[in-house]
């Protein structure tokens, strides 16, 4: 039986991520407030494998760059 190969990024390519607490301390909020905004829509998540949410480095400096809150979701 063959197994599935293992799709791995380069370093170079791979995006940082931050944890809810991380992303609410830029924004200085609750971490309840971006698990909310994330739920919502308002900003977008990736879930680890144990079920938690990461959050895109890029994507949250966009946003703090932009005005400093998420858009309407």
């Amino acid at each position: 039986m063959e197994s599935t190969p293992e799709r791995r990024v380069p370093d170079d390519q791979q995006e940082e991520l931050l944890t809810p607490s991380e992303v609410a301390a830029m924004f200085r909020v609750n971490p309840k407030t971006v698990t909310r905004w994330a739920r919502s829509g308002k900003i977008s998540a990736i879930r680890t494998l144990g079920g938690h949410r990461r959050f895109r480095k890029s994507e949250i400096t966009r946003i703090l760059a932009e005005g400093g809150e998420p858009p309407p979701g």
